[in-house]
């Protein structure tokens, strides 16, 4: 049997010729997408299934007893008995022959194949087409993994894989084909970095996680760096019992130890102690409470009517060309009547204003990249989508398994979607852009000429 490849972009009239030959408008090279069936054997395929529909019996493409699961079968056999009669020819095989048949069924993307692979009698015949112990085919596994890092549940997988294609995959295969990318993760999690990104953003969120016999919170850490090209890179993404200080001073241990050893700036939602742990690792970084969870946080002392004018009054504060223009604001915040109406809102700010006056201190270029960790938020919020669907996870691994395929099939996806527009007008493009990897920082180069000029000679001559 034989697997088919079609292009897939469009449908061509088949009265218009076989891929190779030349057609208008159709591509000469097509043939090489595929395998091509002599016109006399689809001619003899379209018989059958035009006399089994006429019979009142069931036709398929795919799935058991499917037509492309029948011609896999028939080309994969004949393959096998190709590979065998090649070995034997080979010199040294004298004497060895043919030994029976093993029977083997094989999961493929059009269903379940039931094959019997022949044997040599003296046991060193190597099958190429169909490897020893290979039970299913690369798509099954590509299908899988892409399902799993979609959200997809263990048990979600299966009834898809069942539904669609026929087959049945138990939990252990779908579980032994995503820790296959286990290795290729760690790599990912301890690859060397970088000696210095400029601005690091951190922050965390919450996963159900099984830990012995109950299942608790647990905290996924996350830092997102911006290198000296203004481009953003996920450093790491750590699983903790809790978000604290402590969690993190391991997280920046493990970033030095992989090369980091300068950040400028380091950008959190001011969790306690953490503004200490990041002076530890790396005693010149500023650390910069991230604005805009102030503003959320003073906003949620008022009601639902009056927080766009919270908002509002809050903004000369944090605009404030310095920092006694940054304190009158304040007063004035203080005593206005949403300030007097809402106290604790004035109290968060003055409660925080040691962690916020260091933002008034730098030229708006720097003020524009650092005011806020949306950047991160923005990834994070996209990890909660993947990880909502799961009622909790069985160990650390799972959980920082799947968040990775998940970065790496969104990545992919919007890449798709951004080449597939590539062609049209600027105008007419919709494709989103990078979730996180490889995103550009708007306005880098003017804040990178003004970390150059407060901090000459940490940013490399040959990035500036």
């Amino acid at each position: 049997m034989t697997t088919i490849g079609m292009d897939g972009s469009e449908f061509k009239d088949p009265g218009a010729g076989f891929a190779g030959e030349d057609e208008p408008g159709g591509r000469a090279d097509a043939g090489g997408q595929g395998l091509v069936l002599p016109e006399a054997v689809v001619a003899d395929l379209a018989g059958q299934l035009v006399a089994r529909a006429r019979a009142g019996e069931p036709v398929s493409l795919t799935g058991r007893d499917g037509l492309l699961s029948g011609l896999i079968g028939q080309v994969l056999q004949a393959g096998l008995g190709l590979e065998l009669e090649e070995h034997l020819a080979m010199a040294g095989q004298e004497g060895n022959g043919r030994n029976g048949y093993r029977a083997k069924t094989l999961r493929t993307e059009a269903g379940p194949v039931s094959l019997a692979v022949p044997r040599d009698r003296a046991g060193t015949f190597e099958p190429v087409l169909v490897g020893k112990g290979e039970r299913r085919t690369s798509g099954i596994s590509s299908t899988v993994t892409s399902l799993y890092a979609a959200g997809l549940s263990v048990r979600d997988i299966a009834r898809h894989c069942r539904r669609t294609m026929g087959i049945e995959v138990s939990h252990d295969t779908i579980s032994r084909i995503t820790d296959e990318c286990l290795e290729e993760m760690r790599a990912w999690q301890s690859r060397p970095l970088e000696a210095i990104y400029p601005i690091v953003y951190v922050d965390a969120l919450v996963a159900k996680v099984r830990d012995g016999s109950s299942v608790r919170n647990k905290a996924v850490n996350i830092a997102v760096g911006i290198d000296c090209a203004g481009i953003k890179h996920v450093l790491g993404v750590w699983v903790a019992a809790s978000e604290g200080a402590k969690a993190w001073a391991q997280a920046f241990a493990q970033l030095r130890n992989r090369g980091l050893e300068d950040v400028i700036f380091c950008c959190c939602d001011g969790l306690s102690g953490l503004g200490e742990e990041i002076t530890a690792a790396w005693p010149a970084a500023t650390v910069q409470t991230c604005t805009v969870h102030l503003i959320r946080a003073a906003g949620r002392y008022g009601s639902y009517t009056d927080r766009k004018g919270l908002c509002a009054a809050m903004r000369p504060i944090y605009a404030a060309a310095d920092m006694d223009a940054a304190e009158a604001a304040l007063l004035e915040f203080s005593d206005s009547p949403l300030g007097r109406k809402y106290p604790a809102a004035v109290s968060v700010r003055e409660r925080a204003w040691d962690r916020f006056i260091p933002f008034l201190e730098f030229a708006p270029p720097i003020r524009k990249v650092i005011y806020t960790t949306n950047a991160i938020e923005s990834f994070n919020r996209q990890m909660r989508k993947i990880i909502k669907t799961r009622g909790h996870f069985p160990n650390d691994d799972a959980l920082v398994k799947l968040l990775w395929l998940g970065i790496v099939d969104i990545e992919e996806r919007r890449a798709e979607e951004r080449a597939a527009q590539a062609a049209r007008p600027r105008s007419q493009r919709n494709a989103a852009g990078h979730l996180i990897e490889g995103a550009v920082t708007q306005g880098w180069r003017e804040a990178l000429a003004a970390f150059d000029a407060k901090w000459p000679g940490r940013i490399p001559v040959t990035a500036i």
